[in-house]
């Protein structure tokens, strides 16, 4: 998961494409970057970081010219150098800078046909290079002389052609101006808008449009699944359908977890989504347990509290704030150990005792991964005077890895892969767990949208879009997750190594 955004402005676009980003923050923590152009040259900066740790005024300054594209990214397995973060560039043809957001799921084999058949050098193992450059190969079998944008439809076709997962991604061509194209199952969100202003007409292309509202842009669309739209530097806005066969499946943990509330995406207004899954989960237990003996609902902050509010309307059960949460603590999900983890959720997370003592408190978050967490909180509100703990999960059970740009743990390491949900309540320490019905979760999302018919829901389902994804292809993923870790935790005790030899 990461953010993406492009714009073509008649004014700099530097500070626009900042705060862009920073509407954008919760789709990545771990680097940023921007590209901006003059028209003749492209000016870059890009580290690990948060945004507003990344830029600096002198870096600002000197990102100079009124188009641009822009990436926050979210920590991958295997990358951890100020190498992989984006926007990447290659100079032939014509300098091309590209930002992306999703996983290629054939990233080895175009690797080999990019080195054999391209000619082409790749200097990290991050699958945008690959995006990038099998764009920038296809952009040269033009023969015009010129740009036009019946090239760059050409070439956006051609990288659908060869280019299996999900991705969608903003491009900056030297001298031509702004490209942004969606994978051809659309899997990956991404939305474009305009700003009227007295100069012009601004052109914006995000990853979600609430990075749109904030800077004052009207919200045209997303961006249909295969399609590509091009936006000269002058303003020309041209959208053309690049693919052959499209088949329109969103991530639904969009929905679940990943965008922010506010958001719209494929015409699906995120909230609402999540209030209808608070509503559907509610009718579950009314279904399953009407004798229910909930005496107050309490999310786990802060992506289920839209859920979690509507779930105790429908039941007529009081809502409360149980949990207060540190906003300033460092991420704990790519903590090596059991330990750390289990350490970092509570000092993370510090609850209300008055509103835990002696009632039956039912606990609601998104989804259930791995399960440590969830276990952790449950200890919280039972030492907090809970008499009973029930859990709620807004999501079905999370079973499956995602190949299509979410950093999930591998099948082993999740907590509902082989195990029953009476297993995964002794597990996690509930005195019961209500699971969202596969079939209630895409009825939430739909109900937005009659026209979505199809989801990419393999992290429940275990069903992914494209067809390369094999037995084989999970264990190697799974392989790899495990080599990466063992080497973020070799270069840890390094670190913590180092620090006593030097004291």
């Amino acid at each position: 998961m990461c953010g993406i955004v492009g714009m073509v402005s008649t004014s700099p676009v530097n500070q626009d494409i900042y705060d862009a980003l920073t509407v954008l923050q919760h789709r990545g923590q771990d680097a940023a970057g921007i590209v901006t152009t003059d028209g003749r040259r492209m000016y870059l900066r890009k580290a690990n970081g948060l945004v507003r740790d990344v830029f600096r005024t002198d870096h600002m300054l000197r990102l100079v010219g009124n188009a641009g594209v822009g990436h926050v990214r979210y920590p991958t397995a295997g990358l951890d150098s100020s190498a992989e973060a984006q926007p990447f560039y290659v100079n032939t043809p014509y300098g091309i800078c590209l930002s992306h957001n999703g996983n290629l799921t054939n990233a080895d084999q175009l690797k080999d046909e990019l080195y054999r058949s391209d000619r082409r050098h790749l200097n990290t193992d991050s699958d945008t290079e690959i995006l990038l450059n099998v764009f920038a190969h296809e952009l040269m079998q033009s023969e015009s002389l010129q740009l036009a944008p019946e090239d760059i439809f050409e070439a956006v076709g051609a990288v659908h052609r060869r280019c299996r997962g999900g991705y969608a991604a903003t491009a900056l061509i030297s001298g031509y101006g702004l490209v942004g194209f969606r994978d051809p199952n659309g899997i990956r969100p991404v939305v474009y808008g305009k700003r009227e202003t007295e100069q012009g007409t601004d052109y914006m292309i995000a990853s979600e449009s609430v990075a749109l509202d904030a800077l004052g842009f009207e919200r045209i669309g997303d961006i249909r699944p295969g399609e590509a739209v091009v936006i000269t530097l002058d303003g020309e806005i041209h959208v053309r359908q690049c693919a052959d066969h499209t088949h329109h499946s969103p991530c639904i943990f969009e929905y679940v977890y990943l965008a922010r509330p506010d958001s719209v995406i494929d015409d699906v207004y995120v909230y609402k989504a999540r209030l209808r899954m608070g509503t559907y989960l509610a009718d579950k237990i009314q279904r399953e347990w009407p004798d229910h003996d909930i005496d107050v609902v309490i999310p786990i902050p802060s992506t289920s509290r839209t859920a979690a509010v509507e779930l105790a309307s429908q039941l007529d059960v009081k809502y409360r704030e149980g949990f207060i949460k540190n906003r300033y603590i460092g991420r704990t999900f790519i903590m090596p150990g059991q330990q750390q983890r289990v350490k970092s959720v509570r000092k993370k997370l510090n609850p209300i005792d008055l509103e835990f003592a002696g009632k039956n408190v039912l606990l609601v978050d998104d989804s259930i991964v791995r399960g440590t967490t969830s276990r952790q909180i449950i200890e919280m509100a039972r030492e907090a005077g809970a008499n009973k703990v029930y859990f709620a999960s807004a999501a079905p059970p999370v079973r499956y890895p995602n190949v299509y740009g979410i950093d999930m743990p591998s099948a082993t390491e999740l907590v509902a892969h082989g195990h029953s949900d009476e297993e995964i309540t002794e597990i996690i320490g509930a005195d019961r767990l209500i699971y969202q019905d596969m079939e209630d979760l895409k009825r939430a999302v739909s109900v937005g949208n009659d026209a979505l018919q199809s989801y990419e829901d393999s992290v429940f389902t275990g069903q992914y879009v494209t067809a390369d994804v094999s037995p084989e292809y999970l264990e190697q993923l799974e392989l790899f997750r495990a080599d990466a870790n063992r080497e973020a935790r070799r270069k840890k005790d390094n670190a913590v190594l180092e620090i006593h030899n030097d004291a």
